[in-house]
C-alpha cells in the first residue's frame, strides 16, 4: 500500500472509531506510545541527519576486501574472532 492509500484507510477508521469515546481515547493512547517510541529509537533520523552520519564516515578509515577473499576472512583479518 501507498502512503496515500494507508492514511485514507487511517481516517476511515478513525471517522467510525469516533463515534465512540471509550475507543477514541484508547486509539490516542496508543498513538502516543508509538510516536515515543519512535522519538526513542536511535534508529529513526531524519534525511539531513542521516547524510550528515555518512558525510562523518567518509572521513574516518576505511576498509577494502581483497579480491577472491569472503568475509569471514576479511573479519579475521580485521582482528574479529569468528
Amino acid at each position: 500500500m501507498t502512503t496515500l492509500q494507508l492514511n485514507a484507510e487511517l481516517y476511515r477508521n478513525l471517522a467510525l472509531i469516533a463515534e465512540d469515546e471509550s475507543m477514541y481515547d484508547k486509539v490516542v493512547k496508543y498513538v502516543r506510545r508509538l510516536a515515543k517510541q519512535m522519538k526513542e529509537d536511535p534508529t529513526c533520523m531524519s534525511k539531513e541527519e542521516y547524510f550528515a552520519m555518512l558525510d562523518r564516515a567518509e572521513q574516518g578509515p576505511s576498509h577494502a576486501m581483497l579480491p577472491d577473499e569472503d568475509l569471514t576472512t576479511f573479519l579475521r583479518r580485521r582482528g574479529y574472532e569468528i
